[in-house]
């Protein structure tokens, strides 16, 4: 024992701990203590449970405790680079910063002067998810300089935003999850948090309800990470018919009289005929559309079943369990609500939710976006965008490729149409220009075409799949590389800080010290930096947030900390007042009311079916469309542990955690003479992935899954040798939100040395 303590005090002595955190775009915003000698990272530590007392644990996970390997790997970009070869290819000769500055300004002024500037454009990118961001900064400077296309949504949570302020009129409905362990019933609803990792709180308030004794039930296709770690009850349903599911347990709870009728007539508008807005037939109300009064057919379990693949009985018991404990809670994830008519299943569980009187109740759930801000959160310094127009955040490829045809029935905002296309685009920190884009075949063809966009910029830290289609491709720094503030992502109390460890590795830069060599260029430095620096931006946001929030420390404390708590608050049920008297306290929507049936909805005209109420809409690609003769597996994505989005995806120490297979239930695999671990072909119209299968029954017959996020290595002929689902996911978006369909996928599995998908492009 004395030789082992000899030893660990040799390794420490002289050791320097610096607090950080993570600012890419995982919730879980772990405490991370970086271990430094000699200039050097020896290794990461993180919180433990003892450390936080009484408080909800902000400790890291594998990916955490990885992130000096993820981001100071030896596969770094290190220097500014001119690409040489076609997009795509990955072809790229070394430059100077002088180089790389001018080349962005020439072509900045050009295609502004040539396009306007509603040619420029800076996509969503989550690489760098703290208070600053390069990617805001760039906006800023657009902004001086005249505007920029702008967007509104995101890949995350498209659907499930829009509709819950929809009918609640805000998203700001949840509860802390602390309530839960107060609910006599849990139904995870595509929801995986362990891995998804949306805030530290929600396993940690899971867990605890379970030791409570309180029942958890995953709805899901798969037996995911997160049911498997609660052993919770898995009822697998068919990928894009959640929503039908959800209206027959609707049905369910209507027939059997355990609907909150009280709370409905009180709060809600549109449940029956007696309370539609005036002039509006009772054929239009939730009620008509259950019992089959709409159109002659009640969405029984029955129903449901053929659709959901759901067993009748399962669905009964479901509802009336779901009914009966009071309160309870259905906690919708974001994975159904990435469907086409994604929209349906959020809504649909905002239905359930008001039919059982769960909402603004401790315990209880209003299902939704569920937003619980506790404190406001400081803001990045924008400015208003001249050029005011905007799109959905998935349809950019569609502004390049045919921008002057998009129209407000496409989702623009701002004007009733684009006046031209994309021609720059400035990504940074984002790998969405590829990989966490839908269908990369047609991505990477529309990109390719320098006709079409004409300069693109690309700041990151590797070379990615997005990266390879830079003209100016430039090294960015780290989270150990630069200080910022990292904020809680869904659910926390707390304000971290990201402290630089080490200095940039070769010439990396902070996107925002280019921005200003730009802006010198544009004669607009003066205004975009106000002569400020980063640490000065950062400290000026912060004493913003310090005038609104004084329990906090001042600026240097919380950046020797890393961390700072708030003091518990008084209990807060959202939307409590609102449900107890909403005549006194009415909800904010046009109505006043939860508008189960929404008049704007009614009054819109959309490019696809679109219906007032929440209801079943059978989507293109899923389980009935005719295409399924040929494409007959249903192909969906998780967010798997191993990655956060595609960020860890090169680090090789984190695949064992969980290797890069698809996942076929055994009857599937049978079928087509597929064994463990042989290598298949994945493949549809838009492309092929070649990857090893896994036959599990932990994923439901009739779906095949596959974990997104891997990198995009596609062979000569085409197909993806590294696992990316957006090889095969389209750019198919949603009626209402435009949000994107990249979980509504058909498939064909084959072994890899069979024939089958050779036709495929």
């Amino acid at each position: 024992m004395k030789k082992k303590d000899a030893e660990v005090r040799r390794m420490t002595e002289g050791e320097r701990i610096i607090p950080t955190m993570g600012i890419n775009n995982c919730g879980g915003k772990c405490v991370i203590r970086v271990h430094m000698k000699d200039g050097k990272i020896l290794r990461l530590s993180t919180e433990t449970p003892e450390e936080a007392g009484d408080a909800v644990p902000l400790t890291a996970c594998a990916r955490g405790l990885q992130y000096h390997k993820t981001f100071l790997g030896e596969d770094r970009l290190l220097y500014p680079m001119r690409r040489t070869g076609k997009r795509g290819e990955g072809k790229f000769r070394r430059i100077s910063w002088e180089e790389a500055v001018d080349t962005i300004a020439s072509e900045w002024i050009r295609i502004r002067d040539a396009y306007g500037p509603g040619s420029r454009y800076v996509p969503y990118a989550t690489g760098v998810s703290g208070l600053l961001s390069g990617r805001e900064f760039a906006k800023r400077l657009l902004s001086l300089d005249g505007g920029y296309l702008g967007y509104y949504n995101s890949y995350s949570s498209a659907c499930i935003g829009p509709v819950t302020e929809l009918m609640y009129g805000t998203r700001q409905c949840g509860n802390p999850p602390e309530s839960w362990a107060d609910s006599r019933l849990i139904i995870l609803w595509a929801h995986n948090p362990l891995e998804t990792k949306f805030d530290a709180e929600t396993m940690h308030a899971l867990r605890r309800a379970k030791a409570r004794g309180v029942p958890i039930i995953s709805v899901d296709p798969r037996r995911n990470e997160t049911a498997a770690a609660l052993d919770a009850e898995w009822i697998p349903v068919r990928p894009a018919t959640d929503s039908a599911l959800l209206d027959a347990m609707a049905y369910v709870i209507l027939e059997r009289g355990l609907e909150d009728r009280a709370f409905l007539d009180r709060c809600c508008l549109g449940f029956d005929g007696a309370h539609l807005p005036a002039g509006v037939p009772e054929s239009e109300s939730v009620e008509a559309y259950l019992t089959g009064r709409k159109d002659g057919v009640p969405k029984t379990p029955e129903w449901a079943s053929q659709i959901t693949g759901v067993p009748p009985e399962t669905i009964e018991s479901l509802a009336v369990r779901y009914a009966t404990a009071k309160p309870a809670a259905l906690i919708q994830g974001y994975g159904a609500q990435r469907h086409a008519y994604g929209e349906q299943s959020a809504r649909g569980g905002i239905l359930l939710s008001c039919m059982t009187g769960n909402v603004g109740v401790w315990g209880g759930w209003a299902c939704g976006a569920a937003d619980c801000t506790r404190h406001p959160w400081p803001r990045f310094p924008s400015l208003p965008n001249p050029y005011g127009r905007k799109i959905p955040s998935f349809l950019w490829t569609d502004a390049v490729d045919r921008g002057a045809e998009l129209t407000a029935l496409d989702g623009v905002k701002g004007a009733e149409r684009l006046d031209g296309g994309i021609k720059m685009i400035l990504n940074i920190a984002g790998n969405c220009l590829i990989n966490q884009h839908g269908n990369v075949n047609r991505t990477a063809e529309i990109l390719r075409d320098e006709h079409k966009c004409e300069f693109i910029v690309v700041s990151d830290l590797f070379m990615t799949a997005t990266a390879k289609f830079a003209d100016i491709l430039l090294p960015g720094v780290s989270m150990f590389e630069c200080d910022n503030i990292s904020l809680p992502w869904k659910y926390g109390e707390f304000v971290g800080f990201s402290n630089a460890c080490v200095p940039p590795l070769g010439e990396s830069r902070q996107e925002y010290d280019w921005l200003c060599e730009v802006a010198d260029r544009l004669g607009l430095r003066e205004s975009f930096s106000e002569w400020l620096s980063w640490d000065g931006w950062l400290r000026r946001q912060y004493a913003e947030l310090r005038g609104r929030e004084p329990e906090l420390p001042e600026y240097d404390e919380l950046r020797r900390t890393g961390l700072y708590r708030y003091k518990k608050g008084p209990r807060r049920v959202a939307l409590e007042a609102e449900c107890r008297d909403p005549a006194a306290h009415p909800f904010p929507t046009p109505s006043g009311r939860i508008e189960l049936y929404a008049p704007e909805v009614a009054e819109t005209r959309y490019k696809s079916f679109f219906p007032p109420i929440p209801r079943y809409v059978e989507p293109p690609e899923g389980p009935q469309d005719a295409l399924a003769r040929r494409w007959p597996l249903q192909l969906i994505g998780w967010h798997t542990g191993r990655r956060c989005h595609s960020v860890h995806d090169n680090n090789p120490n984190l695949v064992k955690l969980d290797p890069q297979r698809l996942w076929i239930h055994p009857q599937d695999a049978a079928a087509r003479s597929i064994g463990e671990g042989d290598e298949v072909l994945v493949c549809n119209d838009r492309g092929r992935v070649r990857i090893p299968a896994h036959v599990t029954d932990r994923v439901m017959r009739g779906v095949v899954a596959l974990s997104q996020g891997a990198w995009y290595r596609p062979e000569k002929d085409g197909t993806d040798a590294g696992g990316c689902i957006n090889t095969l996911t389209s750019l198919a978006v949603t009626p209402y939100s435009r949000g994107n369909t990249q979980h509504t996928i058909l498939v064909e599995v084959r072994p890899a040395v069979a024939e089958g998908c050779a036709d495929v492009v």
